[in-house]
Parts: C-alpha cells; structure tokens; sequence
C-alpha cells in the first residue's frame, strides 16, 4: 500500500515539474535543427518562423543548420534529445521518404519524433539553365531523348522531394537523367545557374526570386493547380498527365516532449499562419499555410510517408 502511494505520488510530483516547466516555457533559448544548409527552403522558412516565435515568447529560437546524410543527421540529433523542447527540428518530406529510401536509419521518424505543427505547402517548380533550348516540358523531354548523356538533373539530396519529384517525373516520361545530389539547395542552384547541371525541381521558396530575376527558366510546377506566386508557368501535368508532388513543412520535437510545450509552440505557430504579414511572406514565397492541431500535423505525415514510399517503390530511386 505504501509503495502504490508512493508512486501515486511521484506522479502527481512528476506532472506537476512537467506543468511548472511549461508554464515557465522557454525559460532559455531554443535550437531549432534544419538539415540542410543556409539559403534553401527549410533554412528560410525555419529563420523566418523562429523570429516569429523569438518575437512571441522571448527566447531566442536559434536556427542551427546540421546537413548531412540527406537531412538523417539532424532528425537522429532530435530524436536522440532532451525531450524538453529545448531542441526542436524542422521537419520537411525528406522525413517521410527517407523512411522508405534507406534500410537502415538510427532512429524511427515515425515515433521518435512528435508532432508540433504544420508550417507551409509549396510546389515543387521543375526549372532549367537557360542555356537548355526548351521553352515548355515538351519540348525539354524531346530535348532529353535526343540528348541522353548531357542532361544533369540536381538535387538538395538524396531522398528530398526535389529528387523523388525528379525521379517520379523520370519514371513517368521514360527519359534518362543523371542525378546529381548536392548538401543542400543552395550550392545546387548555384551549379544549375552556371550549368553545371541542366534541371531541377527545386521547392519553390529557395528559387523563385532567381526565377524572377531570370538566372532560371521555369517550365512547370509540379502541383495538380498552377502556382499563384507563378501563374504563368503552367503545371507538369498539363504534359505529363497525372503527375503530382509538392513539398510540405512544418515543426518537430523529440517523443516524449512534454504536451503543454507542444501546446504552446502549436499556438503561436498557428497565430503566426493567422497573420496577414505572414500569410503574405508565405504567398510570396509560393506556400500556403497548414493551420492545424499537433494531431493533424501528424496526419499529414502520416499520409505523405505512406505516398513517398510508393512513389520511391515505384521510381526504384536509391540513395547514392
């Protein structure tokens, strides 16, 4: 009897130093991990959101970039951490195809990691060097086949949904490309503007302003709905009918993270998807805000892993 009380009450004392430390919620900054490097997509919504959260709950949210192993090295960094909130990741859908793509990983993303919440959805937007003499997907598939050995498709990584997007598009036009993984959209959109690689489909925050600047041509975005950042540029699957994919992003934290902190972090992320200034920054950038609960957000995850594992089933994609 004595022992049973005991436990009874470690666990109200349990609860109530969970209850005391949210309520004290971020009492010193936070790492927010990105698994690519600076100036691709994950990096800027990451910085953009976190001064967001610095502004609203007065700690620094600190974007700490962690590339490597097509962003495996920071979601095992998270999933290994302190569930406290303190180390957050910025969860993107290399997370759920790298499930499928690599056989072996140190940790289960799955449940390793929890849902805080949805951040944003963009299109994926297939682009070239204007030095490759195509103008429409057309003419760039005819241009490929004619051409087999000079086409290099680039990529952020392995496993990103720039890749599987490319590869899906491969697989469905039956053209050969060779792809070409960087660490990261950055220093692959600085090799495709110098043609060093030919194509790319690149989320479209990282590359719309060099679109508009016409460093890039964009042939097609890969939605099933044309982009309202670029409503020019028709989709993929007005060519290729039936092609899909789009990019989604949003906040993770370790299993086991206390539920009143990822209320907290749910709140205020989802305040920020409700501000007009943001919602603006977000459409500029091609994205659309996922306002949702923890839970939805792990819906989506749910959802998108079970599509990437086909579509990597299907491409026969395999990490190089």
């Amino acid at each position: 009897m004595l022992r049973i009380l005991a436990l009874v009450i470690a666990g109200v004392l349990s609860w109530g130093g969970a209850a005391a430390a949210a309520d004290n919620y971020p009492a010193h900054p936070v790492r927010w991990l990105v698994g690519y490097p600076a100036g691709g997509t994950t990096d800027i919504l990451a910085r953009l959101m976190g001064q967001w959260l610095s502004e609203r709950l007065h700690q620094q949210f600190i974007v700490e970039n962690k590339p490597g192993a097509g962003n495996n090295i920071a979601t095992d960094a998270v999933a290994k951490a302190t569930p406290d909130g303190y180390t957050l990741l910025l969860v993107n859908p290399a997370n759920g195809i790298n499930t499928t793509l690599y056989e072996k990983l140190p940790f289960n993303f799955i449940t390793d990691i929890a849902p805080v919440a949805g951040i944003t959805r963009v299109p994926n937007v297939m682009e070239i060097n204007p030095q490759v003499p195509a103008k429409t997907v057309a003419e760039f598939i005819a241009y490929v086949k004619a051409n087999p050995d000079k086409v290099h498709m680039a990529s952020s990584g392995s496993g990103t949904s720039v890749h599987l997007s490319g590869e899906l598009f491969k697989s469905m036009t039956g053209i050969q490309m060779t792809h070409v993984p960087y660490k990261g959209a950055a220093p692959a959109l600085t090799d495709l503007m110098g043609n060093q690689v030919q194509v790319m489909f690149d989320n479209l925050p990282s590359s719309i302003e060099h679109i508009r600047a016409g460093n890039l041509r964009a042939l097609a975005v890969t939605t099933d709905v044309r982009s309202p950042a670029l409503p020019g540029v028709p989709t993929v699957a007005e060519t290729v009918p039936g092609y899909e994919a789009s990019a989604w992003f949003g906040m993770g934290a370790p299993h086991g993270t206390p539920r009143e902190v990822i209320d907290i972090l749910n709140r205020e992320i989802n305040a920020a998807l409700k501000d007009p200034k943001m919602v603006a920054k977000l459409a500029d950038l091609g994205g659309t805000p996922m306002i949702g609960t923890p839970d939805d957000f792990g819906k989506v995850i749910k959802s998108e892993t079970e599509k990437w594992a086909k579509v990597v089933k299907f491409s026969g994609a395999k990490v190089e």
